[in-house]
């Protein structure tokens, strides 16, 4: 069964200023996300 990723939530990255989408890993925790990856978590401050 194919599914297509339309109408998900999206956020834009504090890091990276990029916008990216809701992930099922996310579900729990979506209000707490900032950050688009692990990359961008790790250099939030530049």
């Amino acid at each position: 069964m194919a599914h297509k990723k339309v109408n998900l939530p999206e956020k834009i990255c504090k890091t990276c200023n990029r916008p990216f989408a809701w992930r099922k890993k996310w579900e729990k925790n979506w209000e707490e996300v900032l950050y688009c990856s692990d990359k961008c978590r790790m250099n939030k401050t530049k």
